[in-house]
């Protein structure tokens, strides 16, 4: 997909594979109908070393239909027996709250962005001037909202919770058809909480070959792990719902961070990724000085001078301030040249008639 940007950013910050992880903070509906709360999301998030803060922009009527017919019945899990509705009218952010929240974020110096789930969000956000937009897993088969959005020209994060492959393909194709040029696929497993054996981060790596795209992961797992070894895996952003403290009854507490949890995943992630480094075969700086304590061929009792080098007498140890042990199975039988005390680190002067062995 050379249509797209292999890296690009959001609000002057760069994401991709050559960059620290790109760590947003999902308020989701933990804000409880709470404004107040909201804004104290914001500041817990910032506080937590969030990149960004997400939103979502949709009322109950924009997402479903306010009926109680069992397709529209949940059935299982934790939101069991409400209805679609219901819930969504629940965790929605009210809409006449957006104003007020893109301008705290702003003055707190955070990005916030949001995922619309219809046409009228897109218009709603982009007279907020909101710098990027997430499409979510039950949106993926939106083909007209994903153009809606990929045609502002912001950058564009899909999730691809319960998308096939193929789905996943026509919704790249989508944004490209819209003009899109910046846009990002996180892997994500649509289960809330996500058991851990269902994470497979291998998929990471799978989609960044597949499609030359960044890729990170959308988290519900209910503690940090998967996240922080996503890292390994390649993943250039990581979503992971946030909430001020998991008892108080927020609607997705069960798969969110509380602040001090939050803080040290952003923490790990980084640490993560300056694990992974390049891959290479210098000496690092703190490793300076270590070759000078590997081993070489030391005299290991008094040798005269005419003594046949043995086992007895000549050994491989720490340091490696003698010749190379490659040298040993040419020296055992040769005759020393001098007189050489025990400690010595050997020499090629020290034996006769030698030729030190080279790699």
């Amino acid at each position: 997909m050379t249509h797209f940007s292999r890296s690009f950013s959001i609000e002057g910050r760069q994401i991709g594979p050559q960059h620290q992880p790109y760590v947003i903070a999902e308020l989701s509906g933990n804000h409880q109908g709470d404004l107040a709360q909201a804004l104290k999301l914001i500041d817990a998030a910032k506080n937590a070393g969030a990149d960004a803060i997400k939103i979502q922009t949709y009322t109950a009527d924009t997402i479903t239909l306010d009926h109680d017919g069992p397709e529209f019945l949940i059935n299982g899990g934790l939101w069991q027996g409400r209805t679609l509705h219901d819930l969504y009218q629940e965790a929605h952010t009210p809409w006449a709250w957006h104003p007020r929240l893109f301008e705290y974020a702003r003055e707190r110096e955070i990005t916030l962005f949001s995922s619309p789930f219809d046409p009228s969000a897109v218009a709603l956000l982009e007279d907020l001037a909101c710098p990027a937009y997430k499409i979510a897993s039950f949106e993926i088969n939106d083909i007209g909202l994903i153009k809606t959005a990929a045609s502002t020209g912001k950058p564009l994060i899909i999730s691809t919770g319960l998308a096939t492959l193929d789905e996943i393909e026509e919704a790249v194709q989508a944004v490209q058809d819209a003009g899109g040029k910046q846009l990002a696929l996180l892997h994500c497993i649509s289960g809330y909480p996500t058991p851990i054996e269902d994470c497979n981060l291998r998929t990471i790596a799978d989609l960044h070959k597949r499609f030359g795209l960044p890729v990170g992961l959308s988290d519900h797992t209910s503690d940090n792990l998967a996240s922080v070894t996503s890292v390994a895996m390649g993943a250039s952003i990581i979503e992971k719902h946030f909430v001020l403290d998991r008892n108080d009854g927020s609607v997705d507490a069960a798969f969110s961070l509380e602040p001090n949890e939050f803080k040290y995943m952003v923490q790990d992630a980084k640490r993560a990724y300056l694990a992974m480094g390049q891959a290479g075969y210098d000496i690092k700086p703190s490793e300076a000085g270590g070759r000078d304590f590997r081993r070489s061929l030391y005299v290991s009792k008094h040798i005269a001078k005419g003594e046949c080098f043995s086992a007895d007498n000549l050994r491989s140890v720490r340091p490696g301030l003698g010749l190379h042990t490659r040298n040993l199975p040419t020296i055992l039988g040769r005759k020393a040249s001098q007189d050489i005390a025990f400690g010595t680190p050997l020499s090629a002067h020290h034996v006769q008639d030698f030729e030190e062995v080279s790699k």
